[in-house]
């Protein structure tokens, strides 16, 4: 018996995949199972000691030019194959976009329980799990009621701890022959410097309280001074004013950072719902009696165009000096 989680690429090995891992480990402990991992990919090429003491056992690298980009139908296939093989009882697995369909699919395939998009995992005599649930508004125990199971772990809510400097065996093994209905084509790569907002560990957001879309620079300049990703409300979106990838909330992106810094936006329970699990809230807004600022940290009642440059002038100077 054993656990396996996933470790996801684009290119490089994604920080989501070794916070998984890190998590997985407990499991493991608590449980007595063997931790092993699982990589799709073109080839397993990182410097191994990015797996260093997180208690992996066997890597087992998949390498093929046609596993570089997402394909469900090889990707669920070798997942099961290699789950059953392994008899494992527990399968880890990032809750990003592409982690979120693939336990979709390998679950209905192995015909076993699966928790989406939750934000822990424990071991008491099975599987638990802690999942926010009524748009965040309940966190509840998810108990599995036999095994094997499968989890969805939401990006930056588990700290990738290591232990020593372990390394695991890798053993490589080509793509099996699978049938595939699809195709990619052509990839577009998101511009230089994009973050992606379920993994980052900052964001600045923006809502209707903006402006228009010609403030979207105030903004950027201040991710830029803090290596943040650029969020938006659905108002900002709906009114045309940036692209729907960037929206945050209930129809958006559910967000899990370090700090969410909040401009111009109301505070709608719908926007709660996709950030409210944020370790801090920063709330810039010109209204005293905005929602949100019952739900922020801290609060800062004034005018963003005003206060934004400030905090991006005075995060570089802190830098600098």
């Amino acid at each position: 018996m054993s656990i396996l989680v996933i470790l996801e690429q684009r290119g490089n090995l994604k920080i989501c995949g070794l916070e998984a891992a890190s998590a997985s480990r407990k499991v493991a402990e608590a449980s007595g199972m063997t931790l092993n991992a699982l990589y799709l990919g073109r080839a397993f090429d990182e410097n191994p000691s990015v797996l260093a003491g997180l208690g992996i056992s066997t890597l087992y690298a998949y390498e093929n030019e046609d596993l570089h980009y997402y394909s469900n139908e090889r990707y669920v296939h070798i997942l099961c194959e290699l789950a059953r093989e392994l008899e494992a009882k527990v399968i880890v697995c990032p809750a990003t976009a592409v982690g979120k369909e693939l336990c979709a699919s390998a679950a209905a395939r192995l015909q076993i329980e699966l928790a989406q998009d939750c934000v822990a995992l424990d071991w008491n005599e099975t599987l638990k799990a802690v999942k926010p649930i009524y748009a965040g508004k309940v966190i509840s125990d998810v108990s599995f009621s036999k095994l094997p199971g499968l989890v969805s772990l939401r990006p930056n809510t588990a700290a990738i701890e290591r232990r020593g400097e372990d390394l695991p065996a890798i053993v490589r093994r080509d793509m099996p022959l699978i049938p595939a209905r699809s195709t990619i084509l052509e990839v577009a790569e998101a511009m230089s410097g994009y973050v992606d907002l379920t993994e980052a560990k900052i964001i600045v957001a923006g809502g209707r309280g903006i402006g228009g879309p010609e403030n979207w620079p105030v903004l950027q300049d201040l991710c830029e001074a803090l290596g943040a990703a650029l969020g938006a409300s659905r108002a900002a979106v709906d009114a045309g004013w940036i692209d729907a990838s960037h929206q945050v909330g209930q129809t958006g992106k559910v967000v899990c950072p370090d700090l969410y810094i909040a401009c111009g936006i109301s505070g709608a329970i719908q926007h709660l719902a996709g950030m409210r699990t944020a370790k801090i809230i920063v709330a810039i807004n010109r209204d005293p009696e905005a929602p949100i600022f019952q739900f922020c940290d801290y609060g800062i009642v004034g005018d963003l165009l005003e206060i934004v440059p400030k905090l991006a002038g005075e995060i570089r100077n802190r830098r600098t000096n």
